[in-house]
């Protein structure tokens, strides 16, 4: 990896632990954690189901590209945890193999559902949060593939996803 590319970009679905474990890497490392989710609420200034509901996810994807190209462009340094859903805009996939080391975090289904039952702050799992899950999943299987490394946290503890993050990163 590049050493002028010192940001690592955590990608993959709700629930396998992008901003836990962002959180771990930064304190270990001494980045600055960005959650490019909380950078779109506080740029639009409402919640993301609010956003939904306004102005529907043609536009919360809109920001979240435009959010993302502001963070990748302010400087290195940076633990970027993104929403699940960054990776479906190609520009935001070159985005990110342009600004740092991309890491994949996957989990199981089940462990997926069982992290997110109850969080009324995912608008995409309105209805059967179950179904809503397995079908994304089954949509965005190929959409993680451009990482640098992908790593399975159903059955690590976050301390565990941080530590094989960072071998590969320091490689």
């Amino acid at each position: 990896m590049s050493q002028t590319k010192q940001n690592i970009i955590l990608i993959g679905m709700m629930g396998t632990g992008k901003s836990t474990v962002g959180g771990i890497l930064a304190e270990h490392l001494g980045y600055t954690l960005v959650d490019l989710d909380a950078a779109v609420v506080s740029e639009a200034g409402m919640t993301i189901p609010e956003i939904f509901e306004l102005h529907g996810e043609a536009f919360f994807r809109k920001v979240e590209t435009d959010m993302l190209c502001k963070v990748l462009s302010s400087g290195n340094r940076q633990i970027v945890a993104t929403g699940g859903g960054a990776v479906l805009k190609p520009i935001n996939c070159e985005l990110m193999v342009d600004g740092g080391f991309v890491v994949a975090l996957t989990a199981e289904a089940e462990m997926i559902i069982d992290r997110v039952k109850g969080d009324s702050n995912r608008p995409l799992l309105a209805g059967n949060a179950e179904e809503r899950i397995r079908t994304i999943l089954e949509e965005r299987k190929q959409a993680y593939q451009f990482a640098h490394c992908t790593v399975d946290t159903s059955r690590l503890g976050a301390d565990e996803v941080a530590q094989q993050i960072l071998t590969h990163y320091r490689v």
